[in-house]
C-alpha cells in the first residue's frame, strides 16, 4: 500500500512509476472518491462544530429562563445529530471504498531498476561457480532411475504436479532444509521461526497475496489459506505492533512447506520437481529501517548465494528490470542456479525490498529511539533457498552415470 498522501499530493509520480511495471494505477478513481470523502468530512466538521455550540446553548438559554428558545434548540440539536449519523455512515463506507483502491495500486520501482517490459531486459549482476556442460539427464530420470523420486504414485494420491519422495531421495530432501536452516541461523546471524501453514485472509492481505493474487491460493475451511510461501505469516508476526529501536534490525529464517494452485501449467516445468503444488522452502523475512534497507537487500543476496557457493553449484544474479518485477517489490534480484540436465538456468530465489508497502498494509511500526514517533518499517524476503529446484540442480551437477555423489556440506 502506497502512502496515500503522496497519492494526493504527487499522482504523476504515482502514475509514472506504476507505468514502468506496465500497470494502470486507478488514479482516477482514487481522486474521485478521496474528492468525495473529503467534502464529506468538511461537512461532518463543520456539523460537529454547529452540533457542539447549539449543545452549549441550551445550558445558558435555560438558565436565562428562555425555555422557549432552549426546546427550539434542543430540536436543532436533534436535527444536527441525525445529520451526523447519515453522515458518518457514507463516511465509513466511502473510507471502505478508498482503503479497497489503495489495496489496487502497484508498489513503485525504485530509482536503481532497470526499464523494460520483460525477463529479455532483465541485468545479470554476477556469475559464480564454473558451468558444468555437456550431455546429462534430467533430475527426473535420474530420481527414477535411483528410485529417489515417485511421480506415478503422487499423481494418485493427489493428482498431478506432486512428488513423493523415497529412500535417498526424501533423505538428500531432508537434508538440504537442515543444511540451509542451520547455515542461515547458526551461521548468518537469522533467529529461526516455524509459523503455521494456514493463515486468515488478512494475514494474505497484509503481504499483497490478497485481493489480487487469490486465485494462485488453496482455500480451506473456516476462512483460512494454505500459505503460498513463509513469507506471508513471518512477516505478518508484527502486524499492529511497534517495534522497538534495539528490534532493528530484526531477521528471520522459517521453513515451511508452501502452496500454490498455479503450478501445473502446460509447458516442460510440468515433469519432474520443478513446478508442483507443494514445496518445501526456507525463507528470510527482514524488518529494517528505511534507511538501511538497500544496504540489507544487498545482504540478504548475499545470504542466499553462499547457500550455493557452498554446495559448489554454479548460479547467476538477475536484477529484475520494473516490467518483470510485479507489483509488491521496490527492487528485486533473482537468484538463477545452472541445471545441466535441463541446460538452463532455474530461480532459486527472489530477494526484494518492499519498503514500507507490506508495513502500511498490515501496520507494521517502529521507533527510531525510545519514546520516539512510530514509523512504518521496511520489509524485505528472499528463498534460501527453494527445496525442488535447488535438489534438482544437485542432482543434475553432481550425477556421474551411476549415482549422485553429494557435497560434504550435506549428510545425504
Amino acid at each position: 500500500m502506497l502512502d496515500r498522501q503522496l497519492l494526493r499530493k504527487d499522482p504523476e509520480a504515482v502514475r509514472a512509476g506504476a507505468a514502468r511495471k506496465g500497470i494502470e494505477a486507478p488514479l482516477d478513481e482514487f481522486q474521485d472518491t478521496d474528492a468525495s470523502w473529503r467534502a464529506l468530512r468538511l461537512e461532518l466538521d463543520t456539523a460537529n462544530a454547529e452540533m457542539n455550540e447549539a449543545s452549549k446553548s441550551i445550558g445558558a438559554l435555560i438558565g436565562a429562563g428562555r425555555a422557549e428558545e432552549a426546546e427550539q434548540a434542543k430540536a436543532r440539536t436533534a436535527e444536527i445529530k441525525a445529520r451526523i449519523k447519515d453522515w458518518g455512515d457514507q463516511e465509513r463506507d466511502l473510507e471502505a471504498r478508498l482503503s479497497e483502491i489503495e489495496l489496487r495500486f502497484p508498489n513503485l520501482p525504485h530509482e536503481s531498476v532497470p526499464d523494460g517490459a520483460t525477463e529479455a531486459d532483465n541485468v545479470v549482476v554476477r556469475q559464480w561457480g564454473e558451468r558444468v556442460e555437456g550431455d546429462r539427464p534430467s533430475h527426473h530420470e535420474i530420481c527414477e532411475k535411483l528410485g529417489w523420486a515417485d511421480f506415478e504414485r503422487a499423481a494418485k494420491l493427489s493428482g498431478s504436479g506432486f512428488v513423493v519422495y523415497r529412500g535417498r531421495g526424501a533423505r538428500l530432501h531432508r537434508e538440504l532444509i537442515r543444511f540451509m536452516l542451520d547455515l542461515q541461523t547458526i551461521e548468518r546471524g537469522y533467529d529461526e521461526v516455524y509459523p503455521p501453514a494456514l493463515v486468515l485472509p488478512e494475514t494474505l492481505v497484509g503481504t499483497g497475496n490478497l485481493p489480487k493474487f487469490e486465485d494462485d491460493l488453496y482455500k480451506v475451511r473456516d476462512d483460512l489459506y494454505l500459505i503460498p510461501t513463509a513469507e506471508v505469516p513471518v512477516t505478518n508476526l508484527f502486524r499492529d505492533e511497534i517495534l522497538e529501536p534495539w528490534q532493528m534490525p530484526t531477521r528471520l529464517a522459517a521453513f515451511t512447506p508452501c502452496f500454490r494452485r498455479e503450478a501445473g501449467a502446460a509447458g516442460r516445468d510440468t515433469r519432474g520437481v520443478l513446478r508442483t503444488h507443494q514445496f518445501e522452502k526456507v525463507e528470510l523475512v527482514k524488518f529494517t529501517r528505511p534507511e538501511e534497507s538497500y544496504a540489507e537487500l544487498e545482504g540478504l543476496v548475499e545470504d542466499a548465494e553462499v547457500v550455493l557457493q557452498r554446495l559448489g553449484l554454479h548460479y547467476r544474479v538477475v536484477l529484475i528490470c520494473a516490467g518483470d518485477m510485479g507489483d509488491k517489490g521496490c527492487k528485486q534480484y533473482d537468484i538463477e542456479v545452472w541445471a545441466p540436465g535441463e541446460g538452463r538456468y532455474l530461480e532459486v530465489s527472489s530477494c526484494t525490498n518492499f519498503e514500507a508497502f507490506q508495513a502500511r498494509r498490515a501496520n507494521i511500526r517502529f521507533r527510531a529511539e525510545p519514546g520516539g514517533k512510530p514509523e512504518f518499517v521496511h520489509t524485505l524476503n528472499g528463498s534460501g533457498l527453494a527445496v525442488p529446484r535447488l535438489y534438482a540442480a544437485l542432482v543434475e551437477t553432481y550425477w556421474d552415470g551411476a549415482e549422485v555423489r553429494v557435497p560434504a556440506d550435506l549428510d545425504a
